[in-house]
């Protein structure tokens, strides 16, 4: 699905202690892509990611999603759109503990009118033979598969991504960059990554840097890499 970034600003704060995060912000990604959002703490690439998925609201501007614009929704569309047409794979994996692997995924598929079948998707995420296993009995690894096979589930037409590999060591970021570009290339989601890793932006079809509030670089990658061969 494509998204459509027109003139967006947020600010936080109130009086003096106001602070403008996004300044302007405009930019299209293309349905199918993997963009990658990078830039430095505090350059406003998480906000802008938590408005394209509805959790916060713009101050001005808005976002188009496909043929709908965020700036019409009211709080129920808005719970629809994200029920509907996201997945949400965040640094921290949150799964429920007292739940199987398998269980925690299933917990979204009730969100879905057209949800992946299971079995198939835990053969993709390669965590079929794990999946009666409890999160405390995964490594982290596996417990951000798991977390992206929950949000996959819903078979959400965008992913959003927010530093999946931020809590995890230099193999198992590798592995869950590779899941993802596989997502990708199986189910042709519209996947946005937050980072703050340069090197992730050559496995990017769609670059994005950002630097105080503002889009400093904008460039499609004519020659990306695929994840297995990055290096950090």
């Amino acid at each position: 699905m494509k998204i459509k970034v027109n003139d967006v600003h947020k600010f936080y704060g109130s009086g003096g202690s106001r602070v403008e995060v996004l300044r302007g912000i405009n930019c299209e990604i293309k349905d199918g892509e993997i963009c990658v959002l990078l830039g430095p703490s505090g350059s406003g690439k998480s906000t802008l990611l938590n408005i394209i998925g509805g959790i916060e609201t713009a101050d001005a501007g808005c976002i188009d999603i496909g043929d709908d614009c965020t700036k019409h929704m009211n709080e129920k569309d808005l719970t629809l759109y994200r029920r509907n047409h996201l997945g949400f794979v965040f640094q921290f994996y949150n799964l429920i503990p007292n739940l199987t692997l398998k269980e925690n995924i299933e917990v979204c598929v009730y969100l879905s009118k057209n949800p992946l079948e299971i079995d198939e998707l835990l053969k993709t995420l390669g965590l079929y033979e794990h999946k009666d296993k409890l999160p405390s009995q995964l490594s982290g690894g596996q417990q951000q598969r798991c977390a992206i096979g929950r949000a996959l589930v819903k078979n959400p037409s965008i992913l959003l991504c927010d530093e999946p590999t931020g809590a995890l060591d230099y193999q198992a970021s590798k592995e869950i960059l590779s899941l993802i570009e596989k997502v990708n290339k199986k189910y042709r989601n519209t996947i946005i990554i937050v980072t703050h890793n340069d090197a992730i932006k050559n496995m990017a079809n769609h670059v994005l840097k950002m630097r105080d509030g503002l889009i400093v670089s904008d460039y499609i990658n004519e020659n990306p890499i695929s994840a297995g061969q990055l290096e950090w």
